[in-house]
This record gives structure tokens, C-alpha cells and sequence, in this order.
């Protein structure tokens, strides 16, 4: 739909029906949350709303923040393209919401960013690391860090650690996370002396990828970069073996889901990927989240998009309790001064561009789990 039409439905709406004042009929802080909870990244979805969730029942816990409880809305965008934008619309018009926390996809978080800048409503992306997300405006913020960052770490990687000089690359193009961190990837990795031998292009959920693999194939590299996320990648990585291609592939935190290597296999075994947490290189304050998380959620072990929707949420709590009113313009105000915020993914501080300014880790998949390798801070160079 029309970014204009549906803004002028959303006011239309507003004016014949009556939109809900900020704040439940309990007195409740109202905050809306837009995930994909069901589709082929639900498992991202998931994570993350888990988190969020289990922060909100933490804060709640302790007595809410300005004397009142949070009361968190969840609406599900199903994977889908366009169904962001619909539903972040609801919960601003519909449910009263203060702030808006979401997504981890990109694209998704571009669909419903306008809709909160043009209602002067503070959204915190838990992951979406593309940069285009903040650029939309003063009211967009993030958790994460971002695809330069995420692109410059693994292609140090792959030249420093690595030793590599003949990368290719595969993109999805029809994923603005996919084309931006390979963007940034070749353009660090030239910079560090190596050559990309070839570019090739997939659509996301696509299920036939060996036109593409043979091609790259017959190019000799030395690895594959391939930033996508983790249904197409292990896919990819499968279709890889039978064709012959026995390298090593390399991604970024699309990667991460315990779907990967259920997936994938075997076939996964070897490959790095870059992200933003693992509890191996955790805090005090990391290790207390995956406690709590496990004693929550059964004894599920939290995946690094559940720390960043667990972070998301303690950001926005902290905005508004500096701010002392939950009205949009103070909460932006407070979102862009957070420094050095101590979170269950480290420390955080929101620089100039509205982005987090923090530290990645990289990952290898050995005997089919995660096993940590390294941490990379902003101002070094991968290892």
C-alpha cells in the first residue's frame, strides 16, 4: 500500500472512530511489539518477542517504571511483506501505544518505520542492522549494530584470520539486509587487498540454487560470502556439497537460529558467521539474562535476538524513566543521550546516527553447535 494512503487511513481513522489516548484503561504504559512469530523467520520473531517479553515481566516485576505497569501489544507481520506497516498502524491507532519495539528484518523495520516517524512515535529495532532504518528519522533508533560494522568485521576476518584473497559473493535481492551487507563486505574486503571473482543474485525463498553454486564453482574461490538468513543459507550450504563447492562459507547474524544446522546439516560444519552476543563472552549482567531466560522459557538456552529484544525493551524502560513522561518527543530526547548502557548483549551507547555503538562476536559451526571465536569491538580490526 501507498506510505500516504495508508497514513491518511490511519488518520481518518483516528478522527471518525476516536483513537485511544496514550496508556491502558488500567493506567497501563502501553508498548507495541511487531515480530514475525509465524513464516519462514519465525524463529527470529520468536527469539526476539521472548526476550522482550520476558524484560516487560522483569519491569513489571519491580514495580513497572513511573509507577505503572508496561503493558505490551505483539502483532504478528507473518514473514510477510507489507503486513509490517498494517500492523504497526494498529498499535499506534488502535491500541494506544507510547513507543514501538521491532523488528529484526530489515526490510520489515522499513515498512513500519515511516509509520512511527510520521506519528512521532520512538521505534527500537532489536537487529535490523541495514542503515537506511535509522536514516527515516529522528524517531527510529536501534539495539544492534550496523551492516558497515558487521561487513567490515568479516571480510578483516576472512584476510586476517582467514588468510583469503578470492571471495565470492551471493546475494538475496530482494532482502535490504542481503544487498547492504554485501555491499559493505566487498567493499572492506578490496580494501584489505582481496578480489571478489564472482557476483551472483537469489531470491529469498527460492528452493533451487545450483545454477548459481556452479557458476561460483567454476570462479575458484577461496570462500563464499553469503548474507542471508538462515532458511535460504542452509539451503544454500546443502545444494553447495552436491555440487562440489567445498569451501567455506561466511555470514552474518541472519545466520543464527537453532534452524540452521537443523536444516542445513552437515552440511553446515566448518562455516563462520558474525552477531551480536553469545553467552560464552557474556557479562555478569548476560549471564543473569540467560539464567532468568532459561528459568522462563523452560531451560531454553537465549539466542542472540532474544538478548536484543531483551535489551530493546530495557532501553526504552530507561528513556522513560529519565524522561519522567512517556510523550514521544521527551522519549526520543532520552533514547538519543542512552550511554554506555549496560544490557544482557554488553554495554550500548546511541551515537549521533540514532544507531548502537557496540561490540560483534564471530562464530564457527563445529559438531553441529555455535562455538564462539571472537570478539571484535567498533574501533579494531577483525582478528
Amino acid at each position: 500500500m501507498n506510505r500516504s494512503i495508508l497514513l491518511g487511513t490511519v488518520a481518518a481513522f483516528c478522527l471518525f472512530a476516536g483513537c485511544q489516548k496514550p496508556g491502558g484503561a488500567d493506567g497501563a504504559i502501553v508498548v507495541g511489539e511487531f515480530a514475525s512469530l509465524t513464516g519462514k523467520e519465525a524463529t527470529f520473531g520468536m527469539s526476539s518477542h521472548e526476550g522482550t517479553q520476558l524484560a516487560v515481566e522483569q519491569i513489571n516485576a519491580e514495580g513497572g517504571v513511573l509507577g505503572r505497569p508496561i503493558k505490551l501489544v505483539t502483532e504478528d507481520n507473518q514473514s510477510k511483506a507489507g503486513e509490517s506497516a498494517t500492523v504497526v498502524s494498529k498499535m499506534i491507532s488502535r491500541d494506544g501505544a507510547v513507543a514501538i519495539l521491532g523488528e529484526v528484518a530489515s526490510s520489515r523495520s522499513l515498512e513500519g518505520a515511516p509509520i512511527c516517524q510520521e506519528n512521532r512515535v520512538p521505534m527500537i529495532s532489536p537487529a535490523s542492522t541495514n542503515p537506511k532504518v535509522t536514516r527515516i528519522g529522528n524517531y527510529i533508533f536501534r539495539v544492534c549494530f550496523i551492516d558497515p560494522f558487521q561487513g567490515t568485521v568479516m571480510a578483516n576476518f576472512a584476510t586476517q584470520k582467514l588468510k583469503l584473497r578470492r571471495v565470492a559473493v551471493l546475494t538475496d535481492v530482494k532482502s535490504d539486509y542481503s544487498k547492504g551487507l554485501a555491499k559493505f563486505f566487498e567493499q572492506s574486503f578490496a580494501e584489505s587487498g582481496g578480489e571478489v571473482c564472482a557476483r551472483l543474485d537469489f531470491n529469498g525463498g527460492d528452493k533451487d540454487f545450483k545454477a548459481q553454486l556452479t557458476t561460483i564453482k567454476g570462479s575458484n574461490p577461496e570462500a563464499v560470502f553469503l548474507p542471508g538468513y538462515y532458511t535460504d543459507t542452509a539451503l544454500i550450504c546443502r545444494q553447495a556439497k552436491e555440487v562440489g563447492l567445498e569451501v567455506p562459507f561466511l555470514g552474518g547474524d541472519g545466520w543464527e537460529s537453532e534452524e540452521l544446522v537443523k536444516i542445513g546439516k552437515e552440511a553446515m560444519e566448518g562455516h563462520y558467521f558474525s552477531t551480536h552476543y553469545t553467552p560464552e563472552a557474556g557479562s555478569p549482567k548476560g549471564a543473569k539474562f540467560v539464567e532468568d531466560y532459561k528459568k522462563r522459557y523452560s531451560g531454553k538456552t537465549p539466542d542472540t535476538m532474544a538478548a536484543l529484544g531483551f535489551d530493546s525493551a530495557l532501553v526504552l524502560v530507561e528513556a522513560i524513566r529519565q524522561a519522567g513522561t512517556t510523550e514521544g518527543s521527551a522519549v526520543r530526547e532520552k533514547l538519543a543521550q542512552i550511554k554506555d548502557f549496560e544490557g544482557a548483549t554488553g554495554r550500548t551507547t546511541i551515537n549521533g546516527d540514532r544507531d548502537a555503538t557496540k561490540s560483534a562476536v564471530v562464530m564457527q559451526i563445529k559438531g553441529g553447535k555455535f562455538q564462539y571465536v571472537d570478539t571484535v569491538k567498533p574501533q579494531s580490526k577483525a582478528p
